[in-house]
């Protein structure tokens, strides 16, 4: 079972993610650019995250590959850009499980194509990944419903 999911809380992908860890009891946390900033401002302390020593994100995004078992990259579009494709090319420098569910791509297909990620691999920290809301509007309610889809194989804590 999953027992963490770890994100940079940047707005969309990143920040549904951990508001689904928080509304579900599992444990949460990863690492974000110093000063805590995102694209709406500074991340809230609900969040447990962690400020890596520099504000350039590309350092946040590094780390949480690296500290994680694997990662999941969450879009709307067809193709990585951006960060996200940096976070693809940092899992593949640490030689970490990577999936890509996109919307366009996947479907209704999404959640069982995670399932399936996650059942094959032996994860505990999940970091999640993807494009911050005012890239992809949609990528927020995205993760949230896919997440839901395989809400067992997270370990809630009591």
């Amino acid at each position: 079972m999953i027992e963490k999911i770890v994100s940079g809380g940047q707005t969309g992908a990143d920040r549904a993610a951990l508001d689904f860890a928080i509304a579900h009891g599992i444990a949460h946390g990863g690492w974000c650019p110093r000063g805590r900033l995102a694209e709406d401002g500074v991340i809230g302390p609900q969040y447990n995250l962690t400020e890596t020593p520099l504000a350039e994100t590309a350092q946040r995004t590094e780390w949480n590959v690296r500290d994680s078992d694997a990662t999941v990259i969450f879009s709307i579009g067809k193709v990585l850009t951006g960060g996200s494709k940096f976070t693809a090319e940092c899992a593949a420098r640490y030689n970490k499980p990577c999936l890509h569910v996109s919307k366009a791509l996947d479907g209704e297909k999404a959640a069982t194509k995670l399932r399936e990620f996650l059942e094959r691999h032996p994860i505990k920290c999940l970091n999640v990944a993807g494009p911050r809301a005012s890239n992809e509007p949609e990528v927020g309610s995205f993760v949230q419903a896919v997440l839901e889809a395989c809400l067992d194989l997270f370990k809630r804590q009591r």
